[in-house]
């Protein structure tokens, strides 16, 4: 039979279209942000809603929908969650073996009894690799209990913890977000890899010293500011290149490595002038010591070997990873069959499809490959590794049923039409969508809580938009990533993962409503990097 012929204006009018296009979306977030429901039981609900939609207004054939959504599933599990959960159960095993505490503690350790130290290595750089690791609002429950012993107060330092995840989110739980963009939208992985590392890497030069300052104030900016550069730069060294070159899998993961070394060393060439505590007071002489365990009590010093076995792991997953996945590998390639559905596009009247890839040996399989040489290297016990699947299951089954739901859910959207409908509706805003595409993000993170759910519901409709409007391909899908990393913060499905080891747990209202103004300062930073790479190097997001 010929393919579906998409309609671009079922209901007569471009406004109408639009905003009925927009219903999915709009239930989705009701149900998520207004009703408080879990994100798997909103995205089933909200996958009906879509079919229903796409059915009977955009008249889409029932049995080829429902196949587009079957194949948006199979997606979902194999190309997130297979990455995932991998990626979890190599946090759990070192959890349950020691390693991390130990790795953790040392790292702690390394800092001074200057607030500003300890904030800039464990809530930026130690926070940047367990997002890159794990992801899922796990950074701000296990940073924020580490600065609270350091002395910063509860609330302040769970907004720490949050404003410090804004730049590594795009690349968290080993590049889930955007390998499930360039699933929705159809573009190269690289390419999108390497776009959104290039917004990504400017973005990184503002947190670390907005972090300064909510720790130490003024006073401590003034003489703390050359920790915000070496740790902006020591991040941006490792994640640059390898989002670039090496794909979307391990750009915080070698980012926080590479700052952790760049601060580690320069600690030992440079001390602030004066040694400040939360809020910037001085400390006095008995706080003061400026070499390494300054932040540590004596009987919690963790050796160099402990430190080695927590930071072997780390070192295991970068190389399986990086051989598995680089461009001289031709494993993640070899895809078996990639069975499609396709469509006429109601824009430019060419074929369209959406489709599953199975790809046997992704990135998942390299970091399952990764985690037996973990095992061989850790040696965990038989009721060590019981509780690494205990802890896994339970801390994500429900994530684990968000994917496969939601990418059913955006494959009936784009399948049907009702996403180009809606770009239609708002490419007639023209060159000002620049400014909306990040806020885009921003707003359906911050309801929705998944950076890769906004992706997988958005991506298409952003890339349909810069068609329309003649913008660099790239550039609006990159965008709604990114801008999805800085409404974090607000999200209150993040907010109840990150609070749940604080004394805040069921305040996230009081957590949201304190975070919020540095969320809109660093969104309106990322406006400004939107509109450089639209109106001066919009060649950066070009596909090559």
């Amino acid at each position: 039979m010929p393919p579906f012929e998409q309609i671009l204006d079922p209901l007569g009018t471009v406004l109408g279209s639009t905003l009925l296009a927009l219903v999915p979306v709009a239930v989705l977030l009701i149900l998520l942000a207004g009703f408080r429901m879990s994100a798997w039981q909103a995205v089933i609900i909200g996958s009906a809603v879509t079919a229903l939609l796409g059915i009977l207004v955009w008249h889409a054939p029932t049995g080829t929908s429902l196949e587009a959504y079957g194949l948006g599933m199979l997606t979902g599990l194999w190309s997130v969650d297979w990455i995932v959960l991998w990626g979890v159960v190599i946090y759990n095993t070192m959890v349950a073996t020691g390693a991390f505490e130990s790795f953790k503690n040392w790292l702690v350790q390394q800092a001074t009894a200057d607030i500003r130290v300890q904030t800039i290595l464990m809530a930026w750089a130690f926070g940047a690799l367990m997002e890159g690791l794990v992801g899922f609002g796990y950074p701000w429950a296990v940073v924020a209990p580490i600065l609270i012993a350091l002395g910063v107060a509860d609330l302040a330092a769970i907004r720490v913890a949050a404003i410090a995840n804004n730049a590594p989110v795009s690349y968290g739980a080993l590049g889930a977000p955007i390998i499930g963009l360039a699933a929705v939208t159809g573009l190269p992985l690289m390419a999108l890899s390497a776009s959104i590392g290039k917004i990504v890497a400017i973005l990184a030069l503002l947190p670390c010293f907005v972090l300064i300052y909510l720790v130490s104030g003024v006073r401590g900016l003034r003489t703390g500011w050359p920790l915000g550069v070496v740790g902006a730069l020591g991040y941006i060294a490792g994640q640059y290149p390898t989002s670039q070159f090496l794909g979307p899998y391990l750009p915080d993961v070698i980012g926080s490595l590479v700052c952790f070394a760049a601060l580690l060393v320069f600690l030992r060439l440079w001390q602030p002038k004066e040694q400040l505590g939360f809020g910037g007071v001085p400390l006095g002489p008995a706080a003061t010591r400026s070499g390494p365990g300054a932040a540590a009590a004596p009987s919690d010093r963790v050796g160099a070997a402990a430190a080695v076995r927590g930071l072997v792991p780390f070192g295991i997953l970068v190389a399986v990873v990086v051989a598995w996945t680089g461009p001289w590998s031709p494993l993640p390639g070899y895809a078996p069959f990639a069975p499609a559905v396709k469509a006429i596009s109601s824009l430019d009247h060419k074929a369209a499809s959406v489709s599953f890839k199975w790809a046997p040996f992704v990135a998942g399989t390299a970091i399952l490959v990764a985690w037996l040489f973990v095992l061989a290297f850790l040696r965990p016990t038989g009721r060590q590794l019981a509780q690494t699947f205990r802890d896994t299951f339970h801390q994500m089954w429900g994530a684990l049923l968000v994917a496969p739901f939601i990418f059913g859910l955006a494959n009936i959207f784009n399948y049907a039409g009702m996403a180009n409908s809606m770009a239609n509706g708002f490419s007639k805003i023209g060159p000002v969508f620049v400014v909306l595409a990040p806020v885009l993000g921003w707003i359906a993170v911050a309801l929705s809580g998944s950076n890769t759910s906004s992706n997988a519901v958005f991506g298409a409709f952003q890339l349909s938009v810069a068609k329309l409007l003649g913008a660099p391909p790239l550039l609006f899908p990159s965008l709604n990533s990114v801008g999805a990393e800085v409404g974090k913060p607000v999200a209150p499905q993040t907010a109840s993962v990150g609070v749940a080891t604080t004394s805040m747990v069921r305040k996230e209202g009081d957590v949201i409503r304190y975070n919020m103004s540095w969320t809109l300062v660093i969104l309106a930073y990322l406006i400004l990097i939107a509109l450089l790479f639209y109106f001066v190097f919009p060649n950066a997001m070009q596909l090559g």
